[in-house]
């Protein structure tokens, strides 16, 4: 039981923090509602992932696991669709600029707003996970 709730917990603050970090994540209705945004979206994990891995098992097995990430985008899309709490949109990205590592100023679509957001969920989730790990 400690583990489902230290997993739901680091999730929470993971989906907590990707609203703080990224303008397109928007959830509305405060802390009660992310609570909730969290359940669905690690019951989604639970139920959908593995279907889906299995389904796309032979184009996963081709590209040796790099689709795998747009299995993460697509249970995201689908936990925006289950529930009207949480919305992601298309936004700008003014860029960045650090000691000659730059990223360029750019506009980027619903699409690569589901990329973004995955990407950043499964890094701050597993690197928390990691943290908190017995």
């Amino acid at each position: 039981m400690k583990k489902y709730l230290r997993i739901y917990t680091v999730t929470l603050f993971t989906l907590w923090l990707t609203g703080q970090i990224l303008a397109g994540f928007k959830y509305y209705g405060g802390l009660q509602s992310l609570i909730w945004i969290t359940l669905i979206f690690l019951l989604a994990e639970l139920f959908l992932k593995p279907l889906a891995n299995l389904l796309l098992l032979p184009i996963n097995l081709i590209t040796l696991g790099g689709f795998r990430w747009l299995i993460n985008v697509g249970v995201l899309y689908s936990v925006t669709r289950i529930t009207p709490l949480l919305e992601i949109t298309a936004f700008h990205f003014n860029g960045y600029n650090f000691n000659g590592f730059i990223i360029p100023e750019m506009n980027l679509s619903f699409f690569w707003s589901l990329v973004i957001c995955s990407f950043t969920i499964s890094l701050i989730n597993g690197y928390l996970l990691w943290l908190v790990k017995k």
